[in-house]
């Protein structure tokens, strides 16, 4: 357990004294906002690596200012901290500089000198008018890995757009495939209730930033990374993307049903929802007696899972009517002894307090220097030999900026106190 860290889980949280983290050693230059790119910088943080967060003075990461909510301060007041900017900001550093300086560049092209890695989110073409894209960076740096993550990727008639979760949802084709069929109560494309996209991408990122790293140490040369929220979310349809290209057919938007199994549903119980899915004949067989529906069983309309997807329709009502008539906590112990997948539909504060969840210590809580403590969500990868380390809280604004230009690019005080003095570095006041 780290000094101001808490979870339940040993090989989620790796002490900063007696461990080795997988990226220790490793410098990540983060100028990237909202949520992909910080994602992805979180996790490289998580995984040891030191992550210096570039941020524009006096207003930062554009994420800050999402909210309400935000963290609130000892007094119980709120801060300047959106508890959407602390969800994907953990173990970094925060510098505030300011790139409309040539100072500032220049600063930034010498931590670039010294880094191994740089994420950025920048419209394509912004960092390169300011003499920071990867062309120029790599002259100065060959070994640098420069992953950029744009809406819609480097090359294309769409490169120079800008791109948001949602609008990606929509383009490539989540929301096709999201919500109740047209003509059902409530029907149409729904947005997924997560932006899965940019987190998705954040994942991505972390993959690609490795794989690069790898392919250094074999050959001593960096590279630029291309990551395009449109192609992760076409990526991210996978088997459903598969299916309409191996037979033509354009899926439809079925709820909570999926496609090829049945049934895949949220039945109602006499006092909540339960959702169930059954994945072979014999969990069926198992499913209909504890419902006590075992004609259903025996039925040939449902006889088999292609059968059953055919005539959901009419298995649905069946199911409905036996499951309506107990109450969820009931069905939830039958089902569990008989192994039939099923859940509760919970909200998050059931999530938090399942114990399987405190079990696996996936929340965790960390010092910080406005709120006292705060709850962050762990890192849900557990290592056997090199757990994550928490060792800072999300960074304020500026928090790290003497100590970076002082530690890591080894200016004098006078030369800190100029830059400051030009505005072109901003140090926290807090």
């Amino acid at each position: 357990m780290t000094d101001n860290a808490q979870s339940e889980n040993p090989q989620k949280v790796a002490s900063t004294h007696g461990f080795s983290s997988s990226l220790e050693g490793l410098r990540v230059l983060d100028m990237s906002r909202v949520l992909a790119g910080p994602i992805c910088g979180q996790i490289l943080a998580d995984l040891g690596a030191d992550v210096i967060k570039v941020e524009k003075p006096g207003k930062g990461d554009d994420s800050r200012a999402w909210g309400p909510p935000f963290l609130l301060d000892t007094n119980g007041q709120p801060t300047t901290e959106s508890a959407f900017y602390v969800s994907c900001n953990r173990g970094k550093r925060s510098i505030a500089i300011d790139l409309r300086k040539p100072e500032g560049r220049d600063l930034i092209k010498r931590l670039a000198a010294i880094s191994d890695v740089l994420l950025e989110n920048y419209k394509v073409g912004t960092l390169e008018r300011y003499g920071l894209g990867y062309d120029e960076l790599a002259k100065i740096n060959p070994r640098l890995i420069y992953c950029s993550i744009t809406g819609f990727g480097q090359t294309g008639p769409y490169a120079s757009r800008p791109g948001y979760d949602t609008i990606i949802q929509a383009m490539g084709g989540l929301m096709s495939v999201t919500g109740r069929e047209d003509g059902a109560p409530g029907g149409g494309p729904v947005r997924v209730g997560a932006a899965l996209i940019d987190f998705m991408t954040g994942l991505y990122g972390t993959i690609a930033v490795q794989a690069a790293l790898s392919y250094r140490e074999k050959t001593g040369h960096g590279q630029q990374i291309d990551l395009s929220l449109l192609d992760v979310g076409i990526s991210a349809l996978a088997n459903i993307a598969m299916n309409y290209l191996v037979s033509g057919e354009i899926p439809v938007r079925r709820g909570n049903r999926l496609p090829t199994v049945y049934p895949s549903d949220a039945f109602q119980c006499s006092d909540g929802y339960i959702m169930i899915i059954i994945g072979n004949d014999e969990q069926f067989q198992r499913f209909c007696a504890a419902a006590n529906i075992e004609s259903i069983a025996q039925d040939e309309r449902f006889r088999s899972n292609d059968f059953r997807v055919v005539n959901a329709d009419l298995l649905s009502i069946e199911i409905t009517k036996a499951l309506s008539k107990k109450p969820l906590g009931h069905w939830l112990t039958t089902l569990e002894k008989v192994k039939v997948p099923c859940s509760a539909i919970n909200n998050l504060a059931q999530v938090f307090d399942d114990p399987q969840v405190k079990a696996r210590g996936m929340q965790l809580d960390l010092d910080h220097p406005l709120s006292g403590r705060i709850p962050t969500i762990a890192n849900p990868i557990g290592f056997s030999k090199s757990p994550a380390s928490y060792h800072l809280p999300p960074p304020l604004l500026g928090q790290h900026t003497e100590e970076i230009l002082r530690d890591v690019l080894s200016l004098s005080n006078s030369e800190i106190e100029k830059l400051s003095l030009l505005g072109t570095v901003v140090q926290s006041k807090t």
